[in-house]
């Protein structure tokens, strides 16, 4: 992990650094459950983490799923936008109005891009190109014409 943005839990840290497993053995699993119980946690900076960590694993348990659908609905536009990403890799019915409701709000973060470029819906392209005019960060630009142009490419596909 760099010296940036961390999360408060040292736990979380070991997990991110790939020194505490969270896949694999039956230990992994309990970890597993340490994490998503922290995507519930009162720190956002935890929340954000324990819903990445959560989201880039490639489990896929209902209870993964349940968690990924609670974090969406999380106050932190950058929690809910590593749920939304879990979830386009997961079940991509279910992400997609969640995605595009989130494409409407007033603040939407990278992994939400992310997750439009996944899903690939068309229905999104007129919220980002909303979104491609008002952010300033280039990494984000980047982004978000990268969902454009997946979007468009399933549009003239259909």
């Amino acid at each position: 992990m760099d010296h940036g943005y961390a999360p408060s839990s040292a736990f979380l840290v070991q997990v991110a650094n790939g020194d505490v497993p969270i896949t694999g053995s039956a230990f992994a699993k309990e970890n597993l459950r340490r994490v998503i119980a922290l995507m519930q946690d009162d720190d956002v900076s935890n929340r954000d983490w324990a819903t990445m960590l959560v989201a880039i694993t490639e489990v896929d348990t209902p209870e993964v799923r349940h968690a990924l659908l609670t974090a969406a609905a999380d106050e932190d536009a950058a929690v809910r936008a590593e749920a939304l990403s879990g979830l386009a890799t997961r079940d991509k019915a279910l992400a997609t109005p969640l995605i595009a409701e989130e494409l409407l709000r007033h603040e939407c973060e990278y992994a939400t891009f992310e997750a439009a470029e996944i899903i690939g819906d068309p229905a999104y392209l007129p919220a980002l190109h909303k979104w491609l005019q008002s952010v300033q960060r280039s990494h984000v630009q980047d982004q978000i014409a990268d969902a454009i142009a997946a979007c468009s490419e399933a549009a003239q596909a259909s």
